[in-house]
């Protein structure tokens, strides 16, 4: 089992940055994929970025050249650097990994882009 916690969200004028932080409980972090989704209010979930064990990245045409996703091992965290965020950016943020067929994610974090 692994539990997630996203932290970095906060409010944010629109082509401002934010860093979010997805920490995982279990040492052995290294060894997932993890994906960064998001919903907005009344909308569906979005997926945004994935990087796999390997640092191999994929993003969402939408954050394309934006967003950054990275990860520090070393502290079982993976990152997720916005720039020029926009308020359509507004959403609920959560990190996701798959475990022996279970899949996790933590509580979110809020992110809103307003002027």
């Amino acid at each position: 089992q692994v539990q997630l916690v996203e932290s970095g969200g906060g409010l944010v004028q629109p082509g401002g940055s934010l860093r979010l932080s997805c920490e995982a409980s279990r040492s052995t972090y290294s060894a997932y994929a993890i994906d960064w989704y998001r919903q907005a209010a009344e909308k569906g979930r979005e997926w945004v970025a994935a990087i796999t064990r390997d640092g191999i990245t994929n993003y969402a045409d939408s954050v394309k050249g934006r967003f950054t996703i990275s990860r520090d091992n070393a502290k079982n965290t993976v990152l997720l650097q916005m720039n020029s965020l926009k308020p359509e950016d507004t959403a609920v943020y959560r990190c996701q990994t798959l475990l022996n067929g279970v899949v996790y994610r933590g509580q979110g974090t809020q992110v809103t882009v307003s002027s």
